[in-house]
Order: structure tokens, then sequence, then C-alpha cells
């Protein structure tokens, strides 16, 4: 056997007991002899680098040290769940998924893991990237944290696809938490609070041999790409795990809501006897094309929804409430409790939300409350322990004024917020508003941070986001801690903000209740800020996913006469007022006409059909309803032709019928 030959028969050996091992818990071999196999294929490599392989099992060791993770922009937008904390909830979704469908419907239960989602792509069976979950749009590039990662496979066995994305949830076995916080304790060195946080910050550790010793797993829960050859959630499952890639063996199909409700009841009390941690059961629709048919919301598709496990409570002392002002104005009440250890962190503070939940929880300074995490991430109180209430004790009166400008704050009809009305005066409502300018998420300017929009508003430098663009760097470098690199940092933020799509800068100045999703909706219908700007209560109400709340939050933005000039001086110092020519229609073929995809499509994808309508100047609605002009049925239609059927107004077009109109 040749050198080549004997690296390659290495590899695919220790590859299978790797995958013995990692995925299938069934080793072959003992961990030395796994061991002495790697160090010779490590030394054969070492010495003949011409045959060097990305996805070697070597690999896995680490060794590369990444200074700055890359963001990338997802192909597939990674949607997060909705939540459910009962099962009426539960009960609620299946009937709205009935009522959409009106056809029998499977279920898929899996465990919900506690820790960090990945997207990561594979080619030609080969592992190619991973990208943190980031925002959903876009997020980090983690590719080399990830090869080390065992139960993650680098090469594929089996019939995989060309080209697709598996995302999955990134772990910390308990055992692992343990262990390095013993040695941690050994070192002197803070412990760790949780298994999901170290889970998460591992993945941006700089040195992929540290991230190896810290011993992640990795459990997959979808694949998503184009033209792949499954059926259902349960079917990709199966064909997952015949490529190589751990499946959770306590995945299960039900026919049935009641053996859903069964599998929490189970999985509520076994969870303790697992091995890592898990904050639910993830529900999802077993067939891809009822999942097609439910499609998504704004924010999450309608055909999965996480059941939370009650959530852990801890008892602390209610200190004093301090009030915090958003930058639409909003006043938000904040408990400062007595410091708290609550699901591995320590509690200072939590939120009250509004003056309605003040009273109806009759919470008092000096009380003992009972404080949980919000779908565990956000701590509220939720209960008052009235055993212990002190008897001079008074109710809350909420504040009358502004905490910040001393306005007399006002509460709308039908609201439950108060709001301080100045916001042209009130500071932290003018940096909250730049703040959410530059934010990455819209012009994405890293450079400054909220210290510095500080600064530059306490210096007259700043009282609005278009103050932004004539800020010269010799007027920022006299601020305090302002460096020169740190001066044309943000000038070139500046500059490169100019080159920011006309959606994000949509987003970017802030119309309340307009957020990623809606503005790229409304960049898509109106092309333009001066359409968008001159658009009709009704036009925008029948923009989709824009209901007549939000139409209506919009054409009260653009009434006000200030900010017409912000959106002016934004377009003379030179950003995106329109879509770029690259998302204009190429022609008017379909100009006035409405679409609807349903059933399982042939041809093409949803997405890609809903471009096909797009860049033929039509529009894609997502119910069928009398707007509707035409309903594209592929196979297996179900409650959407019914319903266009029985309107007798939608003209039924199959895939081809369609194509024929576009090429006519």
């Amino acid at each position: 056997m040749n050198i080549q030959d004997k690296i390659l028969a290495l590899r695919e050996e220790l590859n299978q007991h790797n995958y013995n091992y990692y995925v299938l818990d069934t080793p072959k071999i003992s961990d030395y002899e796994f061991d002495q196999l790697l160090k010779e294929l490590q030394e054969l490599e070492e010495a003949h680098p011409e045959f060097f392989d990305p996805n070697s099992p070597t690999q896995r060791v680490g060794g590369t040290v990444t200074k700055i993770f890359p963001t990338i922009v997802h192909e597939h937008r990674m949607y997060s769940l909705d939540n459910s904390y009962s099962i009426e909830d539960l009960q609620d979704w299946e009937k709205r998924i009935e009522k959409a469908l009106d056809e029998k419907v499977e279920f898929v239960c899996e465990l919900k893991y506690d820790g960090a989602s990945v997207s990561i792509l594979y080619e030609n069976g080969l592992l190619k990237q991973a990208v943190t979950r980031g925002d959903g749009f876009q997020g980090d590039e983690i590719t080399a944290n990830v090869k080390t990662i065992r139960s993650v496979p680098l090469k594929l066995k089996g019939d995989f696809p060309e080209k697709f994305y598996v995302r999955g949830e990134i772990i910390l076995p308990h055992k692992e938490f343990e262990r390095i916080n013993s040695e941690r304790a050994e070192l002197g060195l803070e412990l760790y609070a949780n298994p999901r946080n170290t889970a998460s910050g591992s993945l941006k550790l700089q040195d992929s041999g540290e991230v190896a010793k810290r011993k992640l797993d990795c459990y997959l829960y979808t694949i998503v790409g184009n033209n792949l050859n499954f059926n259902s959630q349960w079917d990709m499952l199966k064909a997952a795990e015949s490529f190589g890639f751990k499946i959770p063996k306590t995945a299960k199909l039900c026919s049935s809501l009641q053996e859903v409700l069964d599998f929490i009841d189970y999985w509520d009390s076994e969870r303790k006897n697992l091995p890592f941690e898990i904050d639910g059961i993830v529900v999802k629709v077993n067939s891809f094309a009822q999942q097609e048919e439910l499609g998504h919301t704004a924010k999450s598709p309608r055909w999965a929804m996480a059941y939370k496990f009650k959530a852990e409570k801890a008892e602390t002392e209610l200190l004093s409430i301090s009030y915090q002002v958003g930058r639409t104005g909003a006043i938000t009440p904040v408990a400062n409790l007595k410091p708290v250890s609550l699901a591995g962190t320590i509690v200072k503070r939590a939120s009250l939300h509004n003056e309605d939940i003040i009273n109806k929880l009759d919470v008092r300074i000096g009380d003992r409350v009972y404080v949980e995490k919000g779908g565990e991430i956000i701590p509220k109180i939720v209960e008052v322990n009235f055993d212990v209430r002190q008897p001079d004790s008074q109710p809350v009166e909420f504040i009358k004024n502004c905490p910040e400008c001393g306005s007399a704050l006002i509460r709308n009809e039908g609201e439950a917020q108060h709001f301080c009305p100045n916001e042209d005066e009130c500071k932290p409502q003018i940096i909250g508003r730049i703040e959410h300018f530059v934010s990455r998420k819209a012009m994405d300017m890293a450079s400054i941070g909220v210290e510095t929009i500080g600064l530059l508003f306490d210096n007259q430098l700043a009282k609005d986001a278009a103050d932004l663009y004539d800020l010269k760097k010799e007027e920022i470098l006299p601020l305090d801690r302002m460096a020169d690199k740190s001066a044309q940092n943000i000038m070139d933020a500046i500059e490169k903000s100019k080159e920011i799509p006309f959606e994000k800068v949509l987003y970017a100045i802030g119309i309340r209740h307009v957020g990623e999703t809606v503005a790229k909706k409304l960049a898509k219908e109106f092309h333009s800020m001066e359409n968008l700007m001159n658009a009709t209560i009704e036009e925008l109400s029948n923009t989709d996913d824009v209901g007549e709340k939000i139409a209506w939050s919009i054409q009260e933005f653009f009434s006000k006469e200030k900010n017409r000039i912000l959106v002016n001086r934004l377009k003379e110092a030179g950003l995106k007022m329109e879509i770029g020519e690259e998302s204009k229609p190429t022609s008017d073929i379909l100009v006035g006409k409405t679409f609807l995809f349903t059933g399982a499509l042939t041809q093409f994808t949803r997405d890609e059909a809903q471009k096909l309508v797009e860049q033929n100047g039509g529009k894609n609605v997502s119910g069928v309803s009398e707007n509707l002009n035409y309903l594209i049925a592929g196979e297996k239609a179900g409650s959407k032709l019914k319903k266009a059927e029985a309107l007798g107004t939608v003209k039924i077009l199959t895939e081809d019928e369609f194509l024929e109109m576009i090429n006519s």
C-alpha cells in the first residue's frame, strides 16, 4: 500500500471509529488504540503535506487560531419558535392547524436542547462552513471550532444531497461542565454559571484547540436546502441518521395531540436523568407539504411550537423600583432585588413590565417575591409571598412624570404602558433612537456604541441620526477617551453605512412596530421611501404581514414634519432610499395581479416561485381571499385549494400554466 492509500485508509478507519463512539455510542476499540491510530495519521500527514485534507480526523484536535469571526448571511433564514407554557396553548395551536389544513396531521416531538444553535453547510458530502444563529438572518463563522466536535461528521456517508444545511444544537454535557468547573476551581478561577452559556461561549473561543478540550456535543434537528428528497420531518431524521449525523433517539412520531401530551408529561419528569440540559419539547407538524401550506409568521413557523417546562423560581427581597425610558418613550418599571441565584445566574433586577402588572401582583417595596426567568431568559416577578409581608407596607404608586426629563407621562387608551411624550428633548429617547439606527441589524456601525452616542449628545454633536453624517473627525477627536484610530473608525463606519440597502435604512429610522421582517416586506412592496411616505392606509394594510395597527403607525410617523425632514437629510447624506436595481421587477407581465402557491411544488421551491412573481411585477399574498387572483396548486394541495374553489373568483393554475403565463 502506498503512502496516499495508507493515509486514506487510516482516515476512513478513524471516521468509522469516531462514528461508533460519538454517534452510535458503541465503541469497537479502546481510547488508547484510537489515539495510536490518530497519532500515526498525524505523523504521515505532517511528513506528506501534499495529501492535506481539511476534513481529516486529525483536524478535530484543533490548533487553528481565529481572531475575527466573519459575519455570514444565512442562505435560509433561521427562524425562532413560538413558545407555549400550557397545555391550553398547545390545544389552541392544534385547532389553528386543523382549521388551516382541514386534514389529518401527524406531529414529531423532539427534546428542546438548552444550548447554542448552529447552521452547518455540507457540499458533496464534506463539511464546508459552520455559522452561529446570530439574529436569524446572519451569524458568525465558527467552522474551525465546530470541526472539533466529534459528533459532527466531517465527511458524510450514504446517498446524501449535493448541497444542504444542517441545523443543530451545540450542547455541553453535565459531566463535562462539572469537569471544566472543577479544573477552574483548582486554578482559583471564577466558575462558569451554566452549561448553555459555556457552550455558547466556547464556540467563540479564538483557539480551536481549547474548544476541542471542552468536548462539546451536537444534536441535529433539521436539514434545509433546495430539492431535498424528504417528505416529512420523520423521514428527514431517519435519512440524516444514515448520512452519519447524531440523531436524538428520544424523538417520537405522534398521530394525535394526546400522544404529544403524553410525551411532554414523560420528559417533564425524566429530564433530570438526561446527561444534558433541556428546557422543553419542540412539537412539529410532520408533513413538509403541510408545513409549506401553513407557512411562517414574521418571526416563527406556524407549523412548530416549543412547549417550555415550568421555569425555575427563587425567592428574594424587592429593594426598590426604578423606571427606564426606551427609545419610543415607553416607561418600563424595573424591580431592584437582593441578589439571588436563579437557573445558574445571579439575578439582581427583574422586569415589572407596566402599572397593570404591578397592581395585579400587588407587589410592594420590602416584599419577599418569587422571581422566574420568563422563557428562562428574562427574569420577572411572578408572585408575592404575602405570608411574610410587613404590616406597614404601602402600595406602589406609579410615577406621573418622566424620570429623565420630568414631562408628564401619558397612557393611550387600550395600551398598558405609559409614555413620555417629550421625544425631541428626552435624552434616553434620543440616544435610544440613534443607538437603534447604528445597530447591527440596521446601519451596522459597530464602532459607535451607546457610550459614544452619549458623548456625541452631551457635546451637542448629535441629536438625531442625520447629525451623524455631518460629523467631522476633528469634532470627535477631543471627546473623552477618543483616540485617532477610534475617531477614524467612526468616520469609516458612517461612510460605509451609505452602502446599506434600503430595507435596512427603513428599519433603522425607527418607525414604531416596523421590525426587520416588516421593513423587508414594505421595501419589496413600495420600492422607495417616497412611495411609502405617500401610501394610503389601505395600500399599507394590504401588504403581507402589515395590519392596520402597523399601517397607522407608518402614516403617523410620516405625518410629522420633523420625520420627513430627517428622511430628506439622510437622503441628501447619500443613504439608499429605494431598492437596488437587482431587486426591481425585470418585467411588468404580472403587475396588478396577486398570487398564492399551495401544495408540494415540483418545478421550483416556494421561495423561487415567489421571486418569479416579484421579478415580473406581481404580488404574493399569504391567504385565500377576494383579493387573490391566482392560486398555483402543486401536488397534494389541501384546504387553500378547497377554499379557492368555493370562492369561485380565484383562477387556479398548474405550475406549467404559471410558467406559460410568465413566458408568454
